[in-house]
């Protein structure tokens, strides 16, 4: 794997951005459309925002989450609404979103209804960047999942799931690793003391399934990069 360390979070924000930028217009350029993948949370702002600002053809671009919240649209929980205030402005306004959630149908729907939007979407991503918790989790491939199991198989039918997990408050659903795994590029942003010990934790033995990161590190081989601060 790659590493691309940075000093600060606005130079991170920055380098990150244009290695993103990089890689989608050399999708468009080669295929006429490219795919990227986003992570929700507080950690990729800066990213989003610098990412927003760049100036490749967005209108050949788009752009779903890894996975989401059950919740509505305006719901502050929302990657969704973090993703169309933070990302989906600027030049980045003309991309195409795909959200998974639509908590106007039932869940069954629901499900149904993503699954048919990430089939739809150009195969495979260009660029996943995906976030991880301080327990190993990324996408929502958390430890004790009740479906962990098949979320990490890159094996699975299966392009969405809905999952639950013990201490976190919403079903969700999350993009399987049949997704994630084949993804041209995959990017994986850390930043901060503790999640870069929780990263090296991840990089030592045992099993994935205690910490779901792994199926990334472990899974990814030459396309995954490491994009993080110093400290």
């Amino acid at each position: 794997m790659e590493r691309l360390t940075f000093d600060t979070s606005e130079a991170l924000a920055s380098g990150f951005a244009a290695w993103t930028a990089e890689r989608l217009a050399a999708a468009v350029a080669a295929r006429g459309a490219a795919l990227l993948v986003v992570s929700g949370g507080t950690t990729p702002l800066r990213y989003f925002d610098a990412l927003s600002r760049m100036p490749i053809d967005w209108q050949r671009v788009a752009i779903t989450l890894a996975d989401e919240r059950r919740v509505p649209d305006d719901n502050p929980r929302s990657n969704a609404k973090l993703v169309r205030e933070h990302l989906m402005t600027n030049a980045a306004a003309a991309a195409r979103f795909a959200p998974l959630a639509d908590s106007r149908l039932s869940h069954d729907q629901e499900l149904v209804s993503a699954a048919a939007r990430i089939a739809a979407l150009p195969s495979p991503a260009d660029v996943v960047a995906l976030g991880m918790g301080d327990d190993g989790h990324t996408c929502s491939w958390f430890p004790g999942a009740d479906k962990l199991a098949q979320a990490i198989d890159p094996g699975t039918r299966a392009l969405v799931l809905p999952i639950k997990a013990p201490n976190v408050p919403e079903p969700r659903l999350t993009l399987t690793a049949r997704v994630i795994l084949r993804a041209r590029a995959i990017a994986l942003h850390i930043e901060g003391a503790a999640k870069l010990a929780t990263l090296e934790r991840a990089l030592g033995e045992g099993a994935t399934e205690e910490m779901p990161i792994r199926a990334v590190l472990r899974g990814a081989a030459d396309r995954l990069t490491i994009v993080s601060t110093g400290q």
